[in-house]
């Protein structure tokens, strides 16, 4: 053997490089293979918390307030051909369906509204009644103060020795 041949450089002398780049190469091209392949999830799709609000109420036509308010229309309380009703609602079990009514001779015109701005009836409209009546604030106070006219006299009579008060 001649000197002058080469002989292999042993593995121990070669360039560790070229294998960190392939084992490189090697791992990229096994991470895209991995990807998940079809369309990108549409922004709609693409789920976000968000607060949890209840889901609104069905719009419901006026035929049924009509024809319930037709029924119990002796119990309402007008003030300037207005009132307002509330109506049973079988889904949320309570009376959640607020109406405004006009009042136009015979005929009467509505319109949903969010809530009563009158005090409820409370006197005088029987407990089965679809439909919760309101009524004014000057009535209000009037059916009030009667009452605690009413309660006082009572109880002045049974007072022994109080004056009576004549009525005229």
């Amino acid at each position: 053997m001649d000197e002058s041949e080469a002989k292999p450089p042993s593995p121990r002398h070669l360039s560790k490089t070229p294998s960190w780049i392939l084992l490189g190469f090697v791992l990229g091209v096994l991470f895209v293979w991995s990807l998940p392949s079809g369309d990108p999830v549409p922004p709609e799709a693409v789920v976000t918390r968000k607060p949890v609000t209840p889901d609104p109420l069905p719009v419901r036509p006026l035929d049924e307030i009509e024809a319930v308010f037709t029924a119990w229309a002796e119990h309402a309380v007008w003030a300037h051909d207005l009132t307002e009703v509330s109506l049973w609602d079988p889904l949320t079990g309570q009376f959640s369906r607020h109406y405004e009514v006009l009042r136009n001779g015979p005929e009467y015109f509505f319109r949903s509204i969010p809530q009563l701005t009158r005090p409820i009836l409370t006197h005088g409209v029987p407990e089965e009644t679809p439909l919760r009546f309101t009524e004014t604030e000057a009535r209000r106070e009037q059916f009030l103060s009667a009452r605690r006219q009413a309660q006082w006299e009572t109880v002045r009579e049974t007072i022994p020795g109080a004056t009576k008060r004549s009525t005229p």
